[in-house]
């Protein structure tokens, strides 16, 4: 039994949804997000709470109803208040500098690399090596987060490299004489 799907979603005051065919449509303050509902599922919008409603009793219908239930609230809070993911680059001479919608990094590698911010996500950098990103839709957040630390992933010897604020890098001890 899935207990997240299970929990109301409440709706702020100043958020407009639309559920029409499948689709559904949330409006906030900072923007509008749309996304298709799976066919399993079904929605109850009544008295400023949205659940998520299962049609028929199987074990794919009752995990897509947690995933859509998430889906949602990370919707509703999205168009509200939005998501912010920090990424730090550490090392010698690694800095990055913001250009209109473009990131351009200097990494280590023998040129600059650049990097295009998808529509719908912002950025700010901070002393050139801390990186601040900004969206209402966390799935394209996480995924551009996840493509800027790709570019130099953290080694574990020196930890130099671009990692999440967040992050714990595992240091290795390095090599030692032999005598």
């Amino acid at each position: 039994m899935s207990r997240v799907g299970k929990k109301p979603i409440p709706i702020p005051e100043k958020t407009n949804i639309t559920y029409t065919d499948g689709k559904i449509t949330v409006k906030g303050e900072k923007g509008v997000l749309e996304k298709i509902i799976h066919p399993s599922v079904c929605l109850e919008i009544k008295d400023g709470i949205i659940r998520v409603v299962l049609k028929k009793d199987d074990k794919k219908s009752r995990s897509l109803q947690g995933l859509t239930r998430s889906l949602l609230a990370n919707m509703v809070t999205g168009v509200n208040n939005g998501f912010e993911r920090v990424l730090e680059i550490n090392g010698i001479g690694y800095r990055a500098e913001l250009n209109e919608n473009r990131i351009v990094f200097n990494i280590g590698y023998s040129h600059p690399i650049n990097f295009d911010l998808p529509i719908g996500i912002s950025a700010s950098i901070d002393k050139s090596n801390t990186i601040k990103l900004f969206g209402i839709d966390k799935e394209i957040l996480g995924l551009t987060a996840s493509a800027i630390r790709r570019l130099r992933a953290p080694e574990p010897y020196k930890g130099k490299g671009i990692k999440y604020a967040e992050e714990k890098i595992r240091r290795k001890a390095g090599k030692t004489g032999t005598k």
